[in-house]
């Protein structure tokens, strides 16, 4: 074989191996901390990174009512929902929406940055928010993620 030809490995099933992550949310911005998350459940961190299949690997998020806006947008953010039917708008801002769901601050911005497609829908399958420091997933071993 010439050493001019290379073909390029493509990840499947079979190859891909998946780790666990723990991210603390203490004191890091949405955003930023979103776009590392959703990088590491693409699984753009690999050096077998295959744009059509699911490469990524499984993230925790503790304390995620601890995360912070940059700016104004702590008050001023909106966070809309729909519900098809004429009056179904209903708003919210990002502080109201922290008192009472947290976790759904870091859900929406990380689901936001991936896919809209099959693909997307899974990766998002291995995302897991907690608002505390406590979560279930003690026998999967995951490994400190250090932004």
């Amino acid at each position: 074989m010439s050493k001019l030809h290379f073909t390029t490995k493509s990840a499947n099933e079979a190859t891909v191996q998946r780790d666990w992550y723990i991210v603390d949310g203490t004191n890091q911005t949405v955003g930023r901390i979103a776009s590392k998350i959703a990088a590491v459940l693409r699984g753009k961190n690999k050096a077998y990174y295959t744009p059509h299949v699911d490469c990524g690997d499984y993230v925790i998020v503790t304390n995620a009512d601890k995360v912070v806006f940059t700016g104004n947008k702590f008050h001023d953010k909106q966070y809309i929902n729909y519900s098809g039917y004429p009056g179904g708008k209903k708003e919210e801002a990002a502080q109201d929406l922290i008192k009472r769901r947290p976790e759904v601050v870091m859900e929406r911005a990380v689901k936001g940055m991936l896919p809209k497609n099959r693909l997307g829908r899974k990766m998002y399958k291995k995302l897991f928010v907690y608002a505390g420091d406590k979560h279930p997933h003690t026998a999967q071993q995951p490994k400190a993620f250090k932004f």
